[in-house]
């Protein structure tokens, strides 16, 4: 049973996710790794996310990223890590998540008091987060933590998105959803990538997509036009609220009083981020 408000723990997650994800948007992360002789940027995101795992397969990856064709992540997984080894490839993640971060929050935000506050209790709520069937957070969890308190933000945001992800994705898998239905159903949602975006980064073909909206048409996830069904929104209802109970832990650790204030200060520093551009205008969407 939560002690906290309802959603309490979903909207301080959307919250902090933010303060991480700003690295995949911009160019920062694949400047680093051309510097050490990887040319191929679309590499980067495979690297940079799997690297704390060691010199994986690109089966690995599949099964830990999950909402990425395979061919893909074969194209530059293992070939990737004999230019660039996962020790690297880290270092490289934490000097680009130092630039990204300076550029869209400004050097006033990184050296305030309330940078080092959300630091301080996103590290608090990762102090409950478990390893147990949660290959990405785990790894993740073994890094050191940055001295630096914007670094170390980046680093617990990095283990609380990790932390809910893995958690996410027992919960599809449960659902009986493959990744393009799982993306395709999230898209419908309005809250979720948009159809360019995914096509853009997820290795997926058009066809694919659509084949992926008709086993949903199918299912009655799906109307005729790509809207969520009575059952569709009450599938994706459920998923969520399934997330939320798998990754309660951290948010019930730090309290209802840290939740709210961690929700605060990090709501004050995305919405900082996004009106500098750390992320593009139409990556959610239904279209």
């Amino acid at each position: 049973m939560t002690t906290l408000p309802e959603l309490a723990a979903r909207r301080c997650y959307g919250v902090v996710n933010p303060i991480h994800s700003a690295i995949y948007f911009s160019p920062d992360f694949g400047e680093e790794l051309a510097e050490l002789g990887l040319k191929d940027s679309t590499a980067g995101y495979f690297i940079g996310r799997a690297a704390p795992l060691g010199r994986v397969c690109a089966g690995t990856v599949t099964a830990t990223f999950f909402n990425f064709n395979h061919e893909l992540i074969a194209r530059h997984i293992p070939a990737a890590w004999d230019v660039v080894s996962p020790e690297a490839a880290l270092e490289a993640r934490l000097r680009a998540a130092d630039s990204v971060l300076r550029r869209v929050l400004g050097e006033e935000v990184i050296a305030s008091k309330e940078v080092a506050e959300a630091a301080e209790l996103a590290l608090r709520a990762t102090e409950a987060c478990t390893r147990q069937a949660r290959p990405l957070y785990a790894a993740h969890a073994d890094l050191p933590v940055p001295d630096a308190p914007h670094l170390a933000l980046w680093h617990a945001a990095t283990l609380l998105r990790e932390h809910r992800g893995d958690g996410h994705l027992m919960t599809l898998v449960g659902a009986g959803l493959d990744p393009v239905e799982a993306l395709a159903s999230h898209t419908a949602t309005g809250q979720g990538m948009s159809t360019k975006w995914i096509l853009r980064t997820r290795g997926f073909s058009a066809e694919e997509w659509e084949a992926g909206r008709q086993r949903l048409r199918d299912r009655g996830v799906l109307t005729a036009d790509n809207e969520l069904t009575e059952a569709g929104e009450r599938l994706r209802k459920d998923l969520e609220a399934e997330t939320d109970r798998l990754d309660a832990a951290p948010y019930e650790h730090l309290g209802a009083e840290g939740v709210a204030r961690l929700t605060e200060l990090a709501t004050a520093l995305s919405t900082t981020a996004r009106e500098n551009g750390a992320f593009p205008a139409d990556l959610r969407g239904k279209d």
